[in-house]
């Protein structure tokens, strides 16, 4: 089983994906906070994708990516932005930290498991 990490600020949002994603047959970890999701993955949590919020408190989320393509261990690991923002300067902001792909909030469950399916193995 394959396990996915999510990382959002809202409460919402992380039960309405990880509700998905269960479904789906996803094992689901969650972090509120970039902060908090950075030490779980610097204690060495094993997953096979990363899905964060950009937008969040104390750490926004292309620098959480820029902090965990710094540890060995997650150099590869592909990174799906799922956030309100859909400008190309930040995508390409995004994408310069590491991010493999971006999903814009609201996203169906259909669309969200599609863009999964293209960077998970």
């Amino acid at each position: 089983m394959k396990t996915i990490f999510l990382v959002d600020d809202s409460a919402t949002i992380l039960l309405s994906i990880s509700g998905v994603l269960t479904k789906a047959g996803y094992a689901v970890e969650k972090a509120p906070s970039a902060l908090d999701a950075l030490k779980t993955f610097q204690a060495g949590i094993k997953v096979d994708l990363l899905i964060t919020d950009l937008n969040m408190p104390g750490m926004n989320g292309i620098d959480f990516i820029k902090e965990v393509r710094k540890l060995p261990a997650y150099r590869f690991l592909p990174i799906l932005f799922l956030t309100t923002e859909s400008q190309q300067s930040k995508k390409a902001e995004a994408k310069a930290a590491g991010a493999s792909g971006w999903i814009v909030k609201p996203a169906s469950a259909e669309e969200l498991l599609n863009t999964i399916k293209l960077v998970i193995r």
